[in-house]
């Protein structure tokens, strides 16, 4: 071995698994609920969250050292601007708190058996199919909705910008609906079809109803590569969707927007996007390795490999748009 190489930073990712989940037992505690009134000392702390003075004070102390609590001078536990913005439970859109439970319960039991998967090349239980997935993504995708807000958000305002407000939106497994929701509140004489497997739009009217859209909503169950999209729509929306499709059906549907939308209409897509070469960036190429876990033909790509599927059905004038989001937007335009 080099005396210029040392197995820290291997060291380090041992307890890789502990942030998560530190972050989720203080969403569950409500520790940082909490301490959104102000801040406190331990044993009042314990004592408002209902915990051990033990246990708390592990806690405590490690998301302090995870820069997510601070301690002041006099041992208080108060929350940093960081966990004031995205892991109080009073704000959904941001509240990005979900996606930790999400990791425990679904996300780290499927990765325990990430060596069956490597091996056989399948999904040890498969969540892209309507037997079993709906349940699945039902349960998490209202914990999604922070994922996205703020790049739904930025396509909302990037159509006000152009002067190409929406009449009809197609938001095609549109889980939570986040991905149409900053539209329809931006252009109030837009409509949406959301089309997703019948569990999953009962959450879908749970939360537009929350935002008072309900009356602006079509929900149209369906497995999406099936189901009627109708036409005429002047954009469609798929967010976080082809990374579980697999390129066949991916390509496919891509050629079903196609056929949906108007002339001129665009389709915008949200994915987890890798270089063309698969150096980087990490959480892309992550990201594939849970669709190998959980999807029969999952995976990611770049920009330039959707870009072309995209050309193959018809689309024109493909470009990214930048967003506060993980990856770029990839829009495309159906020729007038």
């Amino acid at each position: 071995m080099s005396d210029h190489v040392a197995p820290d930073r291997l060291r380090q990712m041992v307890f890789g698994f502990a942030p998560p989940l530190l972050i989720e037992a203080g969403v569950r505690t409500g520790v940082f609920d909490t301490l959104e009134q102000g801040p406190l000392d331990l044993a009042a702390l314990a004592s408002a969250t209902g915990t051990s003075h033990r246990g708390m004070g592990a806690l405590a102390n490690a998301l302090v050292g995870l820069g997510l609590l601070a301690k002041a001078a006099d041992d208080r536990y108060e929350l940093t601007p960081e966990s004031a913005a995205f892991l109080v439970r009073s704000k959904p859109e941001v509240n990005v708190g979900g996606l930790f439970a999400h990791a425990s319960t679904q996300l780290i039991p499927a990765w325990l058996h990430i060596v069956e998967a490597v091996t056989t090349g399948r999904p040890p239980i498969a969540i892209n199919r309507e037997t079993g997935g709906a349940e699945f993504f039902a349960a998490f995708v209202e914990a999604l909705l922070p994922m996205g807000w703020f790049g739904a958000r930025a396509l909302a305002g990037h159509l006000a910008e152009s002067g190409s407000a929406p009449v009809r939106i197609l938001d095609i497994a549109a889980g939570s609906g986040v991905w149409s929701i900053p539209s329809a509140q931006r252009f109030p004489d837009t409509r949406v079809v959301a089309v997703d497997w019948p569990d999953v739009l009962a959450v879908t009217r749970r939360v537009v109803e929350r935002y008072g859209l309900v009356d602006r909503y079509e929900l149209r169950a369906g497995d999406i590569g099936t189901a009627d999209f109708g036409t005429g729509y002047s954009l469609a929306v798929l967010g976080q969707i082809l990374h579980s499709e697999g390129e066949e059906r991916g390509r496919a549907l891509l050629r079903k927007v196609f056929d949906a939308l108007a002339p001129g209409g665009t389709v915008a897509i949200a994915e987890f996007l890798v270089d063309p070469d698969r150096r980087g960036p990490p959480l892309g190429l992550i990201f594939a390795v849970n669709m190998l876990i959980n999807t029969d033909h999952g995976s990611t790509w770049s920009a330039a490999e959707i870009g072309g599927w995209l050309r193959e059905a018809g689309f024109t004038d493909v470009r990214s748009l930048a967003v506060p989001a993980p990856s770029p937007l990839i829009l495309a335009t159906k020729p007038g």
